[in-house]
């Protein structure tokens, strides 16, 4: 869509979106208040914070784990109501900028 001219409005009902949203160009700079931490011992990596994120900031690493780049990530928490284990929390930012996320 992005690029193509056309908005929302012009979809045709059943229209399938492949890729999320992303705001990957936006850093968050240092106004999140929250980041994401994910307990790997209980992940099932079943990718509904992928899924979920509307950043599109959710990646897939080597191991089969999902990660929020946190130079993007908004602190919006919807990975964390999302995933149907509980593995992520949503802890407060820390002063010194840019820490390990989920």
């Amino acid at each position: 869509m992005i690029g193509m001219g056309i908005g929302w409005k012009d979809l045709k009902p059943g229209f399938v979106v492949t890729e999320p949203g992303s705001a990957s160009s936006y850093e968050t700079g240092d106004w999140r208040s929250e980041r994401p931490v994910r307990a790997n011992e209980r992940c099932i990596k079943c990718g509904i914070c992928y899924i979920y994120c509307p950043e599109g900031c959710v990646k897939e690493t080597e191991d089969g784990f999902f990660e929020a780049d946190l130079y993007y990530c908004k602190g919006c928490g919807i990975c964390a109501h999302e995933c149907p284990r509980g593995v992520i929390t949503m802890e407060e930012e820390k002063e010194e900028g840019v820490q390990d996320g989920i």
